[in-house]
């Protein structure tokens, strides 16, 4: 298995938090769907999400498929790791 640096692991921590934290506000917007609060911090975390995302991409390689991300020359889907790798 390819061996990565801890800073991958501590920049992929950091985007999942964010993740969880995308989701917990979707499924409360989902019943609270005018709470002006929640939607301005949901804004701040997906602007924050993209700024993190791409910071990985461009050290590590794509995270996402089907046009979510980018692939590098030559195409690097297989430079891993894979999610069940992390």
């Amino acid at each position: 298995m390819k061996q990565l640096p801890k800073e991958f692991y501590a920049a992929m921590e950091e985007l999942q938090a964010v993740d969880f934290v995308l989701v917990d506000l979707t499924l409360y917007l989902d019943t609270h769907p005018e709470d002006y609060d929640a939607i301005n911090q949901f804004n701040q975390f997906a602007k924050e999400r993209r700024r993190l995302k791409k910071v990985v991409e461009s050290m590590y390689g794509p995270l996402q498929q089907f046009g979510n991300s980018y692939s590098g020359y030559p195409w690097n889907w297989d430079d891993g790791p894979w999610p069940w790798q992390i």
